[in-house]
């Protein structure tokens, strides 16, 4: 497997690193792999890139560190042809400019009052990102300063033509500084883009990123409409609803990658991580698990999952759009090895409708929209799956201790129907629970040495399991799964231990929530377990 690159290979400042590491992000893309260094290096470039692939980092990377933040005139201006692309431009020029210093973005548009722009502009902002019709409006009134602009970009330079704004473009390019830096990207390269690079670029460097066509069609791939606070959820539902043998959860940074997995392991669930702050006996360790079926849901980066080669993976499921075509392939790829069938599935949020679109149109494929899962959906299907599972164990044979079992049973008057029926209720209702905790020595305080025993107001009555506990104490406050201690069930309550330093913060959080839909009170256990 070849060594990845990274953003710290790139002459870029240590503020910009720890903004891009803030942000979760663990190699450039293709595209900005190409376009960095050469506009780093203030050569004008042509770049061939469509929504979704990066672009605007492999722009905005080079601009903000061309910014001089002590000095307030306009130094960048990057012309998008929608309100809705500069707005996004803006918030990310803005997450990589977090540890930059006092440097301004300013976003301005149609539909936003004219006059909140000319203070901001009065002000002072070194990077304006605009549409052109905004742009031309502040150049005739005499609110906008182009002079000191080092970097001009055109986004989506073929769309912006196609809406009409070739004279605006050729005016306020001609507003700027003749020695200025031209940078253009462009989903398609038409006579007219080629003309404005002509007249308005200097000798450009052209970048390209050639996607190679989707080649898997016994995937079965879909996406749903999801917003971020109910992905957790949402994916609990398909994983149960699907119950895939393997399962491959993308994301999009180690961040998510950490979240992700403890939430599905305080649910429950047999997940690990895979991310590039891990050290190689740790993947290596994680991905024996995953090979060898002891877990069965495996959350990864695109670096990480590299050189991840399982058969037997029956689903996938991006629990983020990915940030490039190519690697949505790739991931996809994971399953429908060796001739199987496999499922994918993309998790999108309601801005990222885009992002889809342009992964189809490049990768020439159909991804179909499902329906959100319910509640029902879940139960239903685990009715469904018991069922099938029973089917295969009698055709299996080998039950007859158990033929047996049930016909004593039935000597006190039940029937067959009734005890199935009890058994299969037992097995949905209740599940297999998780092998309790061993019992540790505790004080009077209620919990082993540096930990509080809190009680909950729900118990057996209510068929709570401690996958249940945990998940809504993990999921409602943020603390790690595994920071949770020992879990007592018993009728009507329920007696969990919680790290000391994280009481306040649980007992905050946990106030008016509920557990598998029942209200619970929490308060402090009185020492022992009663």
């Amino acid at each position: 497997m070849e060594s990845p690159t990274l953003f710290s290979n790139f002459p870029i400042s240590p503020d910009i690193l720890k903004a891009i590491e803030d942000m979760g992000f663990e190699e450039p893309t293709p595209i900005q792999t190409l376009a960095i260094p050469p506009i780093l290096e203030g050569r004008d470039v042509t770049g061939q890139a469509q929504t979704g692939t990066g672009k605007t980092a492999a722009f905005g990377i080079p601009a903000i560190e061309l910014v001089n933040a002590g000095d307030r005139t306009t130094q960048v201006l990057v012309l998008s042809p929608t309100r809705e692309l500069a707005i996004q431009t803006a918030e990310e020029f803005g997450r990589l400019a977090r540890h930059r210093g006092a440097v301004s973005v300013l976003p301005v548009y149609g539909g936003q009052p004219i006059e909140r722009q000319f203070r901001a502009l009065r002000q002072g902002a070194q990077i304006v990102v605009g549409t052109p019709g905004r742009v031309i409006d502040h150049l005739d009134r005499g609110t906008l300063d182009l002079s000191g602009v080092k970097m001009a970009i055109l986004d989506e330079a073929d769309q912006m033509l196609d809406m009409g704004f070739r004279d605006d473009i050729e005016a306020i390019l001609s507003a700027t500084p003749a020695e200025r830096q031209t940078v253009l990207f462009s989903a398609t390269m038409p006579k007219p883009i080629r003309e404005i690079s002509r007249r308005f670029q200097r000798n450009p460097e052209f970048v390209r990123v050639q996607h190679r066509q989707l080649t898997v069609p016994q995937i079965e791939q879909s996406y749903l409409e999801v917003r971020r606070g109910d992905k957790m959820e949402i994916l609990c539902r398909i994983l149960d609803i699907y119950d895939p043998s393997l399962a491959l959860v993308f994301c999009n940074t180690k961040r998510g990658v950490d979240e992700v997995t403890s939430g599905l392991q305080g649910r429950g669930y047999f997940a690990e991580g895979l991310h590039g702050d891990m050290k190689q006996v740790q993947r290596d360790r994680v991905m024996a698990k995953f090979r060898a079926g002891s877990i069965d849901v495996l959350i990864a980066t695109d670096v990480a999952a590299r050189g991840i080669d399982v058969d037997d993976v029956d689903t996938v499921i991006n629990f983020d759009v990915p940030q490039d075509v190519e690697y949505y392939v790739h991931r996809i790829g994971r399953t429908a090895r060796a001739g199987r069938t496999g499922r994918a599935i993309t998790f999108v949020g309601p801005k990222e409708i885009y992002k889809l679109r342009t992964i189809q149109k490049f990768a020439k494929i159909r991804i179909g929209r499902i329906p959100l899962p319910t509640a029902e959906d879940v139960a239903e299907s685990k009715t469904r799956n018991l069922a099938n599972k029973v089917k295969e164990t009698i055709d299996e044979g080998g039950i007859e201790r158990y033929t047996e079992a049930v016909e004593r049973l039935m000597v006190e008057e039940y029937t067959s129907l009734e005890i199935a029926a009890a058994l299969m209720k037992i097995q949905l209702d209740t599940g297999a629970e998780p092998e309790a905790a061993p019992e540790l020595s505790r004080d009077e305080s209620g919990g082993e040495p540096g930990m509080v025993r809190l009680m909950l107001s729900v118990g057996k009555r209510q068929q709570i399991r401690p996958g249940d506990i945990v998940g809504a104490i993990a999921g409602e406050t943020g603390i790690p799964g595994r920071s949770i201690g020992a879990i007592t069930i018993r009728e009507s309550r329920t007696y969990v231990d919680i790290p000391a330093e994280m009481v306040a913060q649980v007992m905050e959080r946990m106030r008016g929530k509920s557990v598998r839909g029942f209200p619970v009170d929490i308060t402090p256990a009185s020492g022992r377990v009663e």
